[in-house]
């Protein structure tokens, strides 16, 4: 392939991307109990998830995954892959809004072993305190994406399964890791739910203004 005579331009919404490490850094500011009380939203099901180290894997290769999930909408379909973006931010944003007024956390067990997982899930603890948990962050967008490859034209067995599969398993990973708690979840299903109703709205507002702005000038 001939680097210099690929078309860069057509890539250039990828740029869009770069919102990630600014939401990120937002995450940060909200991952604190300054000034705030903490709630925890742990139900007698919860309890009875068992801690299981190995699920620190597919937990921790979530934001990749996205990733990879985004650049696969782009190279399908671009609508898809704008709503998604628009999707995530506008989740995402809420989420801080509803950190920074009502913030959660869970009980994280001890971690014992010297092995791979063991040292995974160390770091995992150490990297992320453990508040910002309702409505879970890696439930919500793993839940986006597998949400927009079910309704998406381009969907197949293949993409459906990888899709499907990888998102449920990162979003089991949260219980699992005692990262979240059930409530958790249901919260970051419940956020896309509303920001894509209000988007697909929106969206279906601006195309009929656009009509009937054709049919005054057709007229």
């Amino acid at each position: 392939m001939n680097l210099k005579s690929m078309n860069w331009r057509k890539y250039s919404p990828l740029l869009l991307m770069l919102m990630f490490p600014v939401l990120g850094w937002m995450y940060a500011l909200t991952n604190n109990i300054e000034n705030q009380e903490v709630y925890s939203l742990a139900m007698a099901a919860d309890e009875a998830i068992p801690y299981l180290k190995w699920f620190a894997l597919p937990y921790s290769v979530w934001i990749f995954y996205i990733y990879v999930c985004l650049f696969y909408f782009f190279k399908k379909d671009i609508s898809v892959y704008y709503r998604n973006l628009m999707t995530y931010a506008i989740c995402a944003l809420l989420c801080y809004l509803i950190y920074s007024v009502f913030q959660t956390t869970v009980a994280r067990p001890p971690v014992i072993g010297d092995d791979p997982f063991s040292w995974l899930m160390r770091y995992i603890y150490n990297r992320d305190q453990p508040y910002n948990c309702f409505p879970s962050i890696h439930c919500f967008s793993s839940y986006m994406v597998m949400r927009a490859i079910w309704t998406s034209s381009f969907r197949n067995k293949w993409n459906l399964t990888l899709i499907t599969g990888m998102s449920s398993l990162i979003i089991m990973s949260t219980l699992f890791v005692k990262q979240h708690v059930i409530m958790d979840v249901l919260g970051a299903i419940f956020v896309v739910e509303v920001v894509t109703a209000a988007i697909i709205l929106v969206e279906r507002k601006a195309k009929l203004a656009r009509e009937r702005q054709k049919g005054t000038f057709g007229a």
